[in-house]
């Protein structure tokens, strides 16, 4: 699904550049600065990191779906509602897009948020409560293995998200960034990343999630994001999810 341009909220710029001996520290903003992995300015290892986003997106949408269909009737047989929430988050250097997620919450859930924000037990911009009272029964289960981020897949093999890279804002969150924080989106967001497989469940204070994104970043090769990749599966069979 596509967004209207003339409906685009106003982000602030992300401008940098990659080329092959890239190892470098572009301003943004006035105290902010993204340092790159020399990975970003290989063409080939980029284009071998969609390659592998678009086989494993396309091999698990197909073999995936009858749990997709599966997931989608518990949704709408749990409480009222569509199966699934149209996410609506900024990707790379700060462009709008929608993704997916099977609605793990009521369907009015982001009508309720404001009540709740006086009980955020994240520090900044983002919003979390471990007991959050509009989470269903199905959704609190499908959120303990990931299973409501399945639909992102969509997003992968569209080419809005990757399946490694830090994980995209909400717009609401995204427009009260400070300038370190928006450097998270400098590269193409993705389904898990470095705060997914370190603690995502200790870390309560948002510049520290932002700090490992940013060490993403600036250490990425093909062979971080298979560890990263491996180290999500374990735990999402773990059901570390909350």
């Amino acid at each position: 699904m596509s967004t209207d341009a003339s409906n685009r909220p106003e982000f602030a710029a992300l401008t940098f550049s990659l080329n092959s001996r890239m190892n470098s520290t572009e301003e943004i903003g006035e105290f902010s600065s993204v340092s790159f992995s020399p990975a970003w300015g290989s063409d080939t290892k980029v284009a071998f990191k969609r390659f592998v986003d678009i086989v494993v997106s396309a091999t698990a949408l197909i073999l995936l779906s009858p749990l997709y269909l599966m997931l989608a009737i518990a949704v709408k047989l749990s409480s009222p509602g569509p199966a699934l929430y149209h996410w609506r988050v900024i990707g790379k250097r700060g462009s709008p897009f929608v993704g997916y997620k099977f609605r793990s919450m009521t369907a009015n859930a982001d009508q309720l948020k404001s009540r709740l924000e006086p009980f955020n037990e994240m520090c900044g911009p983002v919003f979390k409560l471990t007991n959050d009272p509009r989470v269903t029964r199905v959704g609190m289960w499908m959120r303990r293995y990931s299973l409501d981020e399945l639909p992102q897949l969509y997003s992968v093999l569209k080419g809005d998200m990757s399946l490694v890279g830090p994980r995209p804002p909400l717009v609401s969150e995204y427009v009260r960034f400070t300038e370190y924080q928006k450097q998270k989106v400098a590269v193409k967001p993705g389904i898990t990343c470095l705060w997914q497989v370190n603690g995502r469940n200790d870390v309560m204070d948002f510049d520290e999630w932002v700090k490992l994104d940013l060490d993403y970043i600036s250490r990425w090769t093909p062979m971080l994001d298979l560890k990263i990749l491996l180290k999500t599966v374990a735990e999402v069979f773990g059901g570390s999810g909350k």
